[in-house]
């Protein structure tokens, strides 16, 4: 095997625990002698072993000389774990390959100096973009302390959400429904807005099976979320936050005897703000926040400037209706040049339906 294939299976090893170790990176590691990998592993659960130490602790091989893949910068620091650089210096690691530096502060290029001050040859950015393609939602959240925010939807092919009546069950397939699912595995939180729990009285569980269940929110300026809703009778089971203009606490306490906990925000544009609402978020270790709103919650994040990412699933059927729903709704720009601008990473064919994956480049100006 070469120097590349070696990472490309650190790269797999890390994303195996997609979902278990928000707020945390994912990392693979690979260890190599003589031409065999003598130890694996990966950051596997936030809170557990980093990939190096699993690597090394789970290897009976005396690993002097070897060479190690990394796909992002080892931990010099003491953490909830100790330094992974210390443990690849004190095995005797020749080599290290490093595929994304990590931008957090507490490391951010030591890991690579003390290995490289302790007589181990460091190559830096080594597959450097596939490795950065694992962790852009920590990569977001560890320079920002705001979440990463996912923003999906499922239109038919002639760009609408839900019939004239309000049926939206089911535009998209099985499949596509259930690549959903992972999606709410691996993000820490999912939110709608109040219209959508009134209309749907959705769980916003993931039914993946062995899933992390994500934190679930309702952007609900007026507090107007009914208190036999399935989000609010099970919010001791599920984590569950309302986030509202109302700061009536006789209100809440209406809520919060169920376990939902109630944050309240300032006005902006006369509903929930929301880059003040994701500082919160970020301060209680969210670092992803996956959008399934409606068109009206949908424009919100657009224009405040909260999105970084779109997953619009494309199911082939036509509906027609001047009053269906489109999946952006509100007010809307007044001009193409105000227009969100996207950037296609990728397509897939999910069945009969259509996932495009777009990175957002700029902001509405609207």
């Amino acid at each position: 095997m070469t120097d590349a294939q070696y990472m490309a299976y650190a790269i797999e090893l890390a994303k195996k625990a997609r979902g278990w170790t928000n707020p945390n990176p994912l990392v693979g590691c690979v260890i190599v002698k003589n031409g065999k990998i003598v130890a694996e592993g990966y950051h596997e659960k936030y809170g557990q072993w980093h990939a190096e130490r699993n690597a090394i602790l789970r290897s009976e091989q005396d690993l002097t000389g070897a060479i190690a893949y990394v796909t992002l910068e080892p931990c010099c620091h003491q953490g909830r774990t100790p330094p992974c650089s210390d443990l690849l210096i004190e095995r005797g690691i020749k080599k290290v390959f490093i595929g994304s530096r990590d931008p957090n502060p507490l490391v951010s290029g030591k890991g690579a100096k003390q290995l490289k001050a302790a007589g181990v040859e460091v190559i830096e950015d080594f597959m450097r973009a596939e490795c950065d393609e694992l962790n852009p939602i920590f990569f977001h959240y560890i320079q920002t302390k705001r979440p990463y925010v996912l923003l999906k939807y499922a239109m038919t092919a002639d760009g609408k959400i839900a019939t004239h009546t309000g049926e939206s069950k089911w535009i998209t397939g099985e499949l596509a429904r259930a690549k959903v699912q992972q999606t709410r595995h691996q993000y820490s939180a999912i939110m709608v807005g109040v219209e959508t729990v009134l209309a749907d009285n959705p769980m916003l569980n993931s039914r993946m099976p062995n899933a992390k269940q994500p934190v679930r929110i309702v952007c609900d300026s007026q507090l107007r979320t009914p208190l036999d809703s399935q989000l609010v009778q099970t919010a001791k089971q599920y984590r569950t936050i309302i986030a509202t203009l109302n700061n009536d606490s006789s209100a809440h306490q209406a809520y919060q005897q169920f376990g939902v906990e109630i944050i309240v925000t300032s006005a902006l544009n006369k509903r929930v703000n929301l880059p003040e609402f994701l500082q919160k978020l970020g301060e209680m270790q969210i670092d992803s926040l996956l959008i399934e709103g409606g068109a009206s919650l949908n424009f919100s994040a657009l224009q405040a400037g909260c999105v970084n990412r779109v997953h619009c699933y494309i199911a082939p059927k036509l509906v027609g209706g001047k009053t269906a729903k489109t999946p952006i709704g509100g007010e809307g720009i007044g001009e193409l040049s105000q227009a969100v601008k996207l950037k296609l990473k990728s397509t897939e064919l999910i069945g009969e339906d259509i996932l495009l994956d777009y990175v957002v480049q700029t902001s509405c100006k609207g």
